[in-house]
């Protein structure tokens, strides 16, 4: 038998401070994944992060006595050049646009977050056009490779994505392994022996089903008003005659759609208590980033699991494995609709379930979408559909009418100035937009 093909993996953000998860990755799947060439990419101004970063991964590799090359570079191109799959992990902007993401808004009495909402909008539109770029160079230098997108707003990336170029690409999220965490811990059982349905948009999902051993188990989750969480997202237990009658376990993302008037509050006074979620980031990835300098430090820190993106690399390299083999495994991902979804457009990028093949994912059909669902996900798919649009072309009508059509956004008289106010503090990254505002 001819001995497997070393692979190249390229991480697009490679100085981000989750990338010693994709290398506890690669390295727990190497019998599996043979990787023998990782490139960590960042841009200039990352350099002193993807340095600290790249050492570690390299003190990593050489725990594990595994044929790995970690190359690390500012130059994409290079990196690119006939890779077999590349990840995609960076914020336009940094953590001060997102901090500028989750501040404005409150201003203007409406939900600051970094992936839905005014906030999320502008995250889209930074992100949009960086990623459309990095496409072009793929169809360019790796056109057989995929793309994975773990970049957020992931659901909305992935779309333009796939839309606007020609590369294979999928999009990934944390949250759906994370509910499988959460179960498996609930019923003490390991994750092969649960099924999980998923029905909906990138964190705008429901669950519609959970089966243990073939069992049901839905009736009884649907009695745990906690439900499953992130650190990213307060804990606001779910009305319980609400999650009764909606027959399926929202996501916490749902929170801010179901719950908006106690998530702002929320919002409003920790973001004055110890600042918004991005300042605590920046707090916690300054304590990550001293830890990682350790020169005697050749593992992933437990301390990296308060970060929001818990489980990201379990689920990014389960992909590329099962991409990779052929497996046709079952798992939540982010594709195109292609009818799954009967009331979204076919190219829609959707949340679902799916087998995954050689030739990519093969969405499948739902048991069920609650009927109390298709409301939000059509309003939400309006706004992102809207919002990506502005981001390729630049206009600010689009913008507006994407904000007006979020069903976060409770004024439209409220939401031009704060769009013109968005825009203004994202001027060095929003070009596009005031190019067109002159002509």
């Amino acid at each position: 038998m001819a001995e497997a093909k070393g692979l190249k993996v390229v991480v697009i953000g490679g100085g981000s401070s989750y990338t010693p998860e994709l290398i506890e990755g690669f390295i727990v799947h190497h019998d599996r994944f043979p990787v023998t060439e990782l490139w960590l990419v960042d841009i200039p101004e990352g350099e002193h992060k993807l340095r600290i970063v790249g050492q570690l991964a390299q003190r990593m590799v050489e725990k594990s006595q595994l044929p790995i090359t970690v190359r690390l570079t500012t130059n994409r191109r290079e990196a690119l050049a006939r890779a077999d799959f590349v990840t995609t992990q960076l914020r336009v902007g940094l953590l001060e646009a997102r901090i500028r993401d989750e501040t404005i808004p409150l201003r203007y009495g409406m939900i600051g977050q970094e992936t839905t909402g005014p906030g999320g909008m502008m995250k889209a539109l930074r992100t949009i056009p960086v990623l459309l770029d990095i496409a072009k160079d793929m169809e360019e230098l790796c056109p057989d490779a995929w793309m994975l997108n773990f970049t957020n707003p992931a659901g909305m990336v992935t779309e333009a994505i796939l839309n606007h170029s020609k590369i294979r690409a999928v999009g990934i999220c944390n949250s759906p392994i994370g509910v499988y965490k959460w179960l498996t811990g609930l019923y003490e059982v390991p994750m092969e022996r649960i099924y999980a349905e998923f029905v909906g948009l990138n964190h705008l999902h429901w669950v519609t089903q959970v089966r243990i051993d073939g069992e049901s188990k839905l009736e009884e989750l649907l009695a745990n008003r906690g439900g499953y969480s992130a650190k990213n997202v307060p804990q606001y237990e779910w009305n319980a005659s609400f999650i009764r009658s909606l027959g399926a376990i929202p996501t916490y993302y749902l929170k801010y759609f179901y719950l908006t008037e106690e998530m702002l509050a929320d919002q409003v006074e920790s973001s004055a208590r110890e600042g918004t979620r991005a300042e605590v980031v920046k707090r916690l990835e300054d304590e990550l980033f001293e830890l990682y300098k350790d020169p005697e430090l050749a593992e992933k820190p437990k301390q990296l699991e308060k970060r929001g993106g818990a489980y990201y690399s379990e689920a990014a390299v389960k992909l590329m494995t099962s991409l990779y083999n052929d497996t046709r495994d079952i798992q939540t991902l982010n594709v195109r609709n292609q009818g799954i979804l009967d009331f979204l457009s076919a190219d829609a990028c959707i949340e679902v379930n799916c087998v995954v093949t050689k030739q990519g994912p093969i969405p499948l059909p739902v048991s069920v979408v609650p009927e109390a669902a298709k409301g939000l996900i059509h309003a939400v798919k309006t706004y992102e559909r809207l919002a990506i649009a502005a981001a390729v072309s630049g206009d600010r009508g689009l913008a507006l009418q994407a904000l007006a059509h979020h069903p976060l956004v409770t004024s439209v008289n409220k939401a031009e100035p704060m769009l013109d106010e968005m825009l203004e503090q994202n001027k060095a990254f929003l070009l596009r937009f005031f190019a067109a505002q002159t002509v």
